[in-house]
This record gives structure tokens, sequence and C-alpha cells, in this order.
């Protein structure tokens, strides 16, 4: 398996701002979602959250899972949580599509129970998506730097 790549630097000077306990959830838990789907393409947003988001192209809409990281927590999104099957009932949330699990230890995601949820979430992205995508594994930031 390949090793995923490196943090993209846009993305590294805000993350580095972050307490180092959520850096180190971050960083592992992007390491999980690239072990379970490693062809995913990872797109990079600074709203109101540092987000990371895993799709199965270049496109947000064809997203299967995030990783929000907020001042003091983050989360395990699911882009079509309240459509993917969760029969160990792990997702929260009361969006009208998203649904997340709560991050706060390794213990949280790196289960079967998890990866499966990765996987149900992949194969319905792929379902839906319109065509095929044009990259794989690819690294595309969408914030803005004062360059």
């Amino acid at each position: 398996m390949k090793e995923p790549s490196a943090i993209h630097p846009d993305f590294l000077n805000f993350l580095e701002l972050k307490d180092p306990h959520l850096i180190e959830l971050f960083i592992d838990l992007r390491v999980f979602i690239l072990e379970v789907y490693p062809d995913a393409n990872e797109l990079l947003y600074h709203t109101h959250a540092l987000t990371s988001l895993f799709s199965i192209s270049e496109k947000m809409s064809d997203a299967f899972c995030m990783i929000p990281i907020y001042t003091n927590h983050l989360n395990l999104g699911f882009n079509k949580g309240t459509i993917i099957e969760d029969k160990h009932k792990l997702l929260t949330g009361t969006g009208k599509l998203i649904r997340h699990i709560p991050i706060k230890a390794v213990s949280n995601y790196r289960n079967e129970k998890v990866k499966d949820l990765i996987k149900a979430a992949v194969n319905l992205a792929i379902e839906d998506m319109d065509k095929p995508s044009k990259s794989k594994g690819e690294i595309i930031s969408k914030i803005k730097t004062s360059k």
C-alpha cells in the first residue's frame, strides 16, 4: 500500500494552529480514510471549519466523507449520511443529508464498523457519480492564500 501524500502546505498552515491532540487525530484519521480508499481525491477548504473532503472525483458533489476541524473538536462527516446504510447506528446529526461521527480518540474510527461505513459511502458516491473522474489520488486546495 502506498503512503498517503504529504499534507498540502496551504492546509498545513492552518492545521498547525490547532491543538496538538486535534492535529494527531486529523493526521491518523486522514491516513485511515486513504487506507480504505487510496484513490480518493482530497479537496481542501477553509471556511467555518478547516476541512479535508474525500471525493471520487475533483468535485465536492462526489465526496463521500470529510474531516472538518473546528476550534476544539473534529468529526468524521459523511456527505450522504442520511442515505448510506448505518447498521451500527454510528452517525449523529440532524441535517438533511450530512451525518457525522464525533472524533475524540483513535478508537472512535479505527475499527471495522467505521471502515464498512466508509466503504458504503464510497460505493454510494460511485453509484451517484455523473461521469468518470479525470484524476485519482490528487490533492486539490481550494484554500485562498494571500499570495
